[in-house]
């Protein structure tokens, strides 16, 4: 961390604060105007393109849109190098009867802006753009590098975007922040994620004889079975809490609606605590099989794939497996962020988890590059319909992100 004087930090923080609530008209219309262009994973070209002209509004020193679709803006060129993240993609609107305002007007009533990514998390673009503006306008960018990501098809496929970023355009950063919602507290970690398939193999026969075959349903409903019970096995921890799994989704083959099914299919999603792997969660998902009697030939086991094309064309292919992290509580960049927050706000902050997955399963969880979690909007609100971010909680985080580049420092 940077050995700046106390002194100098609050001054600095009373300097980038007051920077912060200078841009919040400005940061008010960016928002609404993303809210305004759906941007649903794998659709996400027109909203990087206006999160390109603001970038070049604010005066980054350089803005790249990588062949999958990633932009990617720099400020500064210094040693340091820190990567701040938000993923620009959304999920959709579901039924619109549901909604109370249109999702893609961005209401502004009352200090709070709605609509579809308000929460889950064009917030975090916004926010981290005018973290450049104030770092640009106070000549705060000169002893670090900041790369500002806004990445794509994190709903899809949470990390893959980090993937590509770190294997294809070689972006290796000191440390990462996420601005995934946090509701303005520091987050460490959360659970990690699977997408396991079970298919059973009967024997089709006429409806009207069905001992002639094996019910391939009847053998999913035994296995179902078995899955509920192993959700009740799963080890827990103290700070990330206890694994789970469940079956999101049935399905059955069969020749017509008069006759036995041949092939069932069920899809799990497997949240994995500290200390499970991808080999344990398919051990403990094929041994509960084997425990409803099937024989290996009669079922298979499998982690999925994901290869769907990016908005640009581009497919870059990987397994359905998001490993869990969490970084401790004493490192440095934790560390950095709790004396960021403290400066910035004048009070301790709520150290904590996500509930759900975000990219930082590859910036750490594969990578091992030292990642938190800060941004504006409660995640409670996410892929709701009353998906809606704090004007409050933009400038907030706009200047934890510009003070942070200041307070941390790679040893």
């Amino acid at each position: 961390m940077a050995k700046t004087a106390a002194v100098d930090i609050k001054e600095l923080s009373r300097k980038i604060n007051a920077g912060a609530k200078k841009y919040e008209k400005d940061m008010i219309k960016f928002m609404r105007d993303m809210i305004a262009i759906p941007s649903e994973s794998c659709q996400e070209k027109e909203v990087v393109l206006r999160i390109k002209k603001e970038m070049q509004k604010t005066g980054f020193d350089k803005i790249t849109i990588d062949p999958m679709g990633n932009i990617i803006g720099r400020i500064g060129k210094g040693k340091t190098v820190i990567a701040m993240d938000a993923h620009i993609d959304t999920v959709g609107i579901g039924s619109l009867k549901e909604w109370k305002w249109n999702p893609y007007k961005g209401k502004v009533d009352k200090g709070i802006i709605y609509g579809r990514g308000a929460t889950d998390q064009e917030g975090g673009m916004v926010s981290m753009v005018y973290a450049g503006k104030i770092l640009k306008d106070l000549g705060l960018d000169k002893d670090f590098t900041l790369y500002v990501v806004g990445s794509v098809q994190e709903e899809d496929c949470d990390g893959l975007c980090w993937q590509y970023i770190y294997k294809e355009d070689k972006l290796r950063p000191d440390c990462v922040i996420i601005t995934e919602p946090t509701n303005l507290n520091i987050y460490r970690g959360h659970r990690g994620r699977m997408e396991i398939a079970v298919t059973t193999y009967g024997v089709s026969c006429h409806g009207s004889a069905p001992e002639r075959g094996k019910n391939a349903v009847y053998m999913m409903a035994k296995v179902a079975n078995e899955i509920e019970k192993l959700n009740t096995r799963l080890k827990g921890d103290k700070f990330l809490g206890k694994g789970t799994v469940t079956i999101s989704y049935i399905d059955c083959k069969t020749p017509s609606l008069c006759a036995v099914p041949n092939q069932s299919y069920i899809h799990l999603d497997r949240r994995l605590t500290k200390g499970e792997t991808k080999a344990l969660a398919v051990k403990q998902v094929t041994d509960a099989v084997k425990r409803t009697g099937l024989k290996p030939s009669e079922f298979k086991v499998e982690v999925l794939r994901y290869d769907t094309p990016s908005y640009t064309g581009l497919k870059y292919p990987t397994e359905k497996y998001y490993p869990t992290w969490v970084l401790e509580e004493n490192h440095p960049v934790c560390k950095a962020g709790v004396k960021t927050f403290e400066n910035a706000f004048g009070k301790a902050p709520l150290v904590d988890k996500w509930t759900f997955s975000t990219n930082g399963i590859a910036t750490m969880g594969m990578f091992g590059i030292p990642t938190i979690g800060f941004g504006p909007a409660n995640e409670k609100f996410a892929h709701s319909v009353n998906d809606q971010v704090p004007v409050d909680h933009l400038v907030k985080a706009a200047a934890f992100y510009a003070l942070f580049t200041q307070v941390y420092r790679k040893n």
